[in-house]
Protein backbone atom coordinates (compact mmCIF):
# COMPACT_ATOMS: atom_id res chain seq x y z
CA UNK A 1 0.00 0.00 0.00
CA UNK A 2 1.46 3.35 -1.04
CA UNK A 3 1.72 6.37 1.17
CA UNK A 4 -0.97 9.04 1.20
CA UNK A 5 -1.96 10.91 -1.94
CA UNK A 6 -0.62 14.26 -2.99
CA UNK A 7 -3.13 17.09 -2.51
CA UNK A 8 -2.88 20.80 -3.24
CA UNK A 9 -1.39 22.71 -0.31
CA UNK A 10 -4.53 24.82 -0.05
CA UNK A 11 -6.51 21.73 0.98
CA UNK A 12 -4.20 20.71 3.82
CA UNK A 13 -5.72 22.98 6.47
CA UNK A 14 -9.39 22.17 5.63
CA UNK A 15 -8.58 18.47 5.57
CA UNK A 16 -6.77 18.65 8.92
CA UNK A 17 -9.63 20.63 10.45
CA UNK A 18 -12.10 18.04 9.17
CA UNK A 19 -10.01 15.22 10.64
CA UNK A 20 -10.02 17.10 13.92
CA UNK A 21 -13.82 17.39 13.96
CA UNK A 22 -14.22 13.67 13.21
CA UNK A 23 -11.60 12.76 15.81
CA UNK A 24 -13.09 14.75 18.68
CA UNK A 25 -16.69 13.86 17.85
CA UNK A 26 -15.76 10.17 17.79
CA UNK A 27 -13.83 10.58 21.02
CA UNK A 28 -16.80 12.20 22.78
CA UNK A 29 -19.25 9.52 21.61
CA UNK A 30 -16.86 6.74 22.59
CA UNK A 31 -16.41 8.20 26.08
CA UNK A 32 -20.18 8.40 26.54
CA UNK A 33 -20.63 4.79 25.36
CA UNK A 34 -17.86 3.59 27.65
CA UNK A 35 -19.22 5.49 30.67
CA UNK A 36 -22.67 3.93 30.24
CA UNK A 37 -21.33 0.54 29.21
CA UNK A 38 -18.96 0.06 32.12
CA UNK A 39 -21.50 1.41 34.60
CA UNK A 40 -24.09 -1.14 33.46
CA UNK A 41 -21.65 -4.05 33.48
CA UNK A 42 -21.78 -4.03 29.66
CA UNK A 43 -25.52 -4.55 29.75
CA UNK A 44 -26.07 -1.65 27.36
CA UNK A 45 -24.58 -3.38 24.30
CA UNK A 46 -26.69 -3.90 21.20
CA UNK A 47 -25.26 -7.30 20.28
CA UNK A 48 -27.80 -10.10 20.01
CA UNK A 49 -25.59 -13.20 19.95
CA UNK A 50 -25.91 -15.85 22.65
CA UNK A 51 -24.16 -19.01 23.73
CA UNK A 52 -20.85 -19.91 22.08
CA UNK A 53 -21.34 -17.35 19.31
CA UNK A 54 -21.90 -14.57 21.82
CA UNK A 55 -18.84 -15.64 23.80
CA UNK A 56 -16.69 -15.71 20.64
CA UNK A 57 -17.93 -12.31 19.47
CA UNK A 58 -17.34 -10.71 22.87
CA UNK A 59 -13.89 -12.28 23.12
CA UNK A 60 -13.02 -10.78 19.74
CA UNK A 61 -14.19 -7.36 20.97
CA UNK A 62 -12.06 -7.71 24.09
CA UNK A 63 -8.93 -8.65 22.13
CA UNK A 64 -9.22 -6.25 19.22
CA UNK A 65 -8.46 -3.19 21.32
CA UNK A 66 -5.12 -4.18 22.90
CA UNK A 67 -3.89 -5.92 19.74
CA UNK A 68 -4.63 -3.13 17.26
CA UNK A 69 -3.82 -0.41 19.78
CA UNK A 70 -0.37 -1.86 20.42
CA UNK A 71 0.27 -2.38 16.71
CA UNK A 72 -0.60 1.21 15.82
CA UNK A 73 1.71 2.50 18.55
CA UNK A 74 4.66 0.71 16.94
CA UNK A 75 6.77 1.79 13.98
CA UNK A 76 4.83 -0.32 11.44
CA UNK A 77 1.55 0.96 12.81
CA UNK A 78 2.76 4.54 12.60
CA UNK A 79 3.59 4.08 8.92
CA UNK A 80 0.09 2.69 8.35
CA UNK A 81 -1.44 5.72 10.07
CA UNK A 82 0.56 8.02 7.83
CA UNK A 83 -0.97 6.38 4.77
CA UNK A 84 -4.37 7.77 5.81
CA UNK A 85 -3.32 11.37 5.08
CA UNK A 86 -1.63 13.30 2.24
CA UNK A 87 2.11 12.83 2.19
CA UNK A 88 2.95 16.42 3.04
CA UNK A 89 1.03 16.31 6.34
CA UNK A 90 1.01 12.55 7.00
CA UNK A 91 3.34 12.71 9.99
CA UNK A 92 1.42 15.58 11.58
CA UNK A 93 -1.99 13.94 11.17
CA UNK A 94 -0.87 10.50 12.39
CA UNK A 95 -1.69 11.25 16.09
CA UNK A 96 -5.17 12.43 15.09
CA UNK A 97 -5.79 9.33 12.99
CA UNK A 98 -4.55 7.18 15.88
CA UNK A 99 -6.88 8.85 18.39
CA UNK A 100 -9.79 8.40 15.98
CA UNK A 101 -8.97 4.72 15.54
CA UNK A 102 -8.74 4.17 19.31
CA UNK A 103 -12.10 5.89 19.83
CA UNK A 104 -13.72 3.73 17.17
CA UNK A 105 -12.31 0.60 18.82
CA UNK A 106 -13.80 1.61 22.17
CA UNK A 107 -17.11 2.53 20.55
CA UNK A 108 -17.38 -0.78 18.70
CA UNK A 109 -16.60 -2.71 21.89
CA UNK A 110 -19.41 -1.21 23.93
CA UNK A 111 -22.02 -0.91 21.18
CA UNK A 112 -21.51 -4.37 19.65
CA UNK A 113 -21.23 -6.24 22.95
CA UNK A 114 -23.74 -9.08 23.36
CA UNK A 115 -24.83 -8.98 27.04
CA UNK A 116 -25.21 -12.30 28.82
CA UNK A 117 -28.00 -10.85 30.95
CA UNK A 118 -26.47 -12.28 34.13
CA UNK A 119 -26.20 -9.79 37.01
CA UNK A 120 -24.07 -10.75 40.00
CA UNK A 121 -24.71 -7.64 42.10
CA UNK A 122 -26.74 -4.47 41.63
CA UNK A 123 -26.69 -1.99 44.55
CA UNK A 124 -29.79 -0.09 45.54
CA UNK A 125 -30.64 2.85 47.78
CA UNK A 126 -27.70 4.50 49.52
CA UNK A 127 -25.40 1.72 48.36
CA UNK A 128 -26.18 2.63 44.74
CA UNK A 129 -25.41 6.29 45.42
CA UNK A 130 -22.12 5.36 47.06
CA UNK A 131 -21.22 3.01 44.20
CA UNK A 132 -21.94 5.72 41.63
CA UNK A 133 -19.83 8.18 43.63
CA UNK A 134 -16.88 5.77 43.57
CA UNK A 135 -17.39 5.23 39.84
CA UNK A 136 -17.48 8.95 39.09
CA UNK A 137 -14.41 9.41 41.30
CA UNK A 138 -12.53 6.84 39.22
CA UNK A 139 -13.48 8.76 36.08
CA UNK A 140 -12.27 12.02 37.59
CA UNK A 141 -8.97 10.35 38.41
CA UNK A 142 -8.75 9.16 34.80
CA UNK A 143 -9.43 12.67 33.49
CA UNK A 144 -6.77 14.08 35.81
CA UNK A 145 -4.20 11.54 34.67
CA UNK A 146 -4.97 12.27 31.00
CA UNK A 147 -4.59 15.98 31.74
CA UNK A 148 -1.20 15.37 33.35
CA UNK A 149 -0.15 13.21 30.38
CA UNK A 150 -1.06 16.03 27.98
CA UNK A 151 -4.65 16.38 26.85
CA UNK A 152 -3.60 17.52 23.38
CA UNK A 153 -1.50 14.40 22.86
CA UNK A 154 -4.07 11.99 24.28
CA UNK A 155 -7.00 13.32 22.24
CA UNK A 156 -5.24 13.78 18.90
CA UNK A 157 -5.47 17.58 19.05
CA UNK A 158 -1.70 17.91 18.72
CA UNK A 159 -1.82 16.39 15.22
CA UNK A 160 -4.43 18.35 13.28
CA UNK A 161 -3.73 21.60 15.14
CA UNK A 162 -0.07 21.53 14.06
CA UNK A 163 -1.24 21.51 10.43
CA UNK A 164 -3.73 24.32 10.99
CA UNK A 165 -1.12 26.41 12.84
CA UNK A 166 1.53 25.46 10.25
CA UNK A 167 3.92 24.43 13.02
CA UNK A 168 6.06 21.29 13.36
CA UNK A 169 4.55 18.41 15.30
CA UNK A 170 5.68 18.68 18.93
CA UNK A 171 4.69 16.22 21.65
CA UNK A 172 6.77 17.97 24.27
CA UNK A 173 8.83 16.21 26.94
CA UNK A 174 7.63 13.10 28.72
CA UNK A 175 5.48 14.00 31.74
CA UNK A 176 6.94 13.88 35.24
CA UNK A 177 4.53 16.18 37.08
CA UNK A 178 1.18 15.64 38.80
CA UNK A 179 0.21 11.99 39.08
CA UNK A 180 3.34 11.05 37.14
CA UNK A 181 5.31 11.82 40.30
CA UNK A 182 3.59 8.89 42.00
CA UNK A 183 3.95 6.28 39.24
CA UNK A 184 4.99 6.12 35.60
CA UNK A 185 1.64 4.84 34.27
CA UNK A 186 -1.17 6.80 36.01
CA UNK A 187 -3.36 6.79 32.90
CA UNK A 188 -3.34 3.01 32.64
CA UNK A 189 -3.74 2.66 36.41
CA UNK A 190 -6.74 5.00 36.61
CA UNK A 191 -8.28 3.33 33.54
CA UNK A 192 -8.02 -0.04 35.29
CA UNK A 193 -9.58 1.38 38.46
CA UNK A 194 -12.45 2.80 36.41
CA UNK A 195 -13.16 -0.63 34.91
CA UNK A 196 -13.27 -2.27 38.34
CA UNK A 197 -15.37 0.52 39.88
CA UNK A 198 -18.46 -0.41 37.84
CA UNK A 199 -21.52 -0.20 40.13
CA UNK A 200 -23.27 -3.16 38.47
CA UNK A 201 -21.33 -6.42 38.67
CA UNK A 202 -21.74 -8.85 35.78
CA UNK A 203 -19.63 -11.64 34.26
CA UNK A 204 -19.33 -9.43 31.17
CA UNK A 205 -17.87 -6.51 33.08
CA UNK A 206 -15.53 -8.69 35.11
CA UNK A 207 -14.20 -10.37 31.95
CA UNK A 208 -13.53 -7.03 30.25
CA UNK A 209 -11.96 -5.53 33.36
CA UNK A 210 -9.67 -8.54 33.81
CA UNK A 211 -8.48 -8.60 30.20
CA UNK A 212 -8.01 -4.86 29.78
CA UNK A 213 -6.33 -4.49 33.17
CA UNK A 214 -3.81 -7.11 32.08
CA UNK A 215 -3.15 -5.01 28.98
CA UNK A 216 -2.86 -1.86 31.11
CA UNK A 217 -0.10 -3.57 33.12
CA UNK A 218 1.78 -5.19 30.23
CA UNK A 219 1.15 -2.81 27.32
CA UNK A 220 3.08 0.21 28.68
CA UNK A 221 6.29 -1.83 28.68
CA UNK A 222 6.41 -1.33 24.91
CA UNK A 223 5.82 2.41 25.36
CA UNK A 224 8.69 2.60 27.83
CA UNK A 225 11.04 1.01 25.30
CA UNK A 226 10.15 3.77 22.84
CA UNK A 227 10.68 6.43 25.50
CA UNK A 228 14.11 5.01 26.26
CA UNK A 229 15.02 5.32 22.58
CA UNK A 230 13.68 8.86 22.34
CA UNK A 231 14.76 10.34 25.69
CA UNK A 232 17.67 8.12 26.68
CA UNK A 233 19.25 8.67 30.07
CA UNK A 234 16.66 11.27 31.11
CA UNK A 235 13.89 8.69 30.99
CA UNK A 236 16.09 6.01 32.53
CA UNK A 237 16.69 8.31 35.51
CA UNK A 238 12.93 8.87 35.79
CA UNK A 239 12.36 5.10 35.67
CA UNK A 240 14.83 4.51 38.48
CA UNK A 241 13.19 7.15 40.67
CA UNK A 242 9.49 6.40 40.01
CA UNK A 243 7.47 3.17 40.45
CA UNK A 244 6.06 1.57 37.31
CA UNK A 245 2.35 0.96 38.01
CA UNK A 246 1.44 1.02 41.69
CA UNK A 247 2.02 4.51 43.08
CA UNK A 248 4.37 5.51 45.80
CA UNK A 249 2.25 7.50 48.21
CA UNK A 250 5.11 9.39 49.81
CA UNK A 251 7.43 11.88 48.01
Amino acid sequence: MKRGLQLPRALHVPLAFGWGLVCHATFAIAIAAMFLGVRSGLGSGFGTLHGPWGFAANAALVLQFPLLHSYLLGERGRRWLERCAPRAIARELAPTVFATSASLQVLVTFLAWSPTGVVLARPSGWAAIAADAVYVGAWLLLVRSIHDAGMANQTGFVGWSSVVKRKPLDFGPFPTHGLFRLCRQPVYLSYSLMLWAAPVRTPDGLALASAWTAYCVIGPLLKEKRYLRWFGEAYEAYRRATPYFLPRLRP
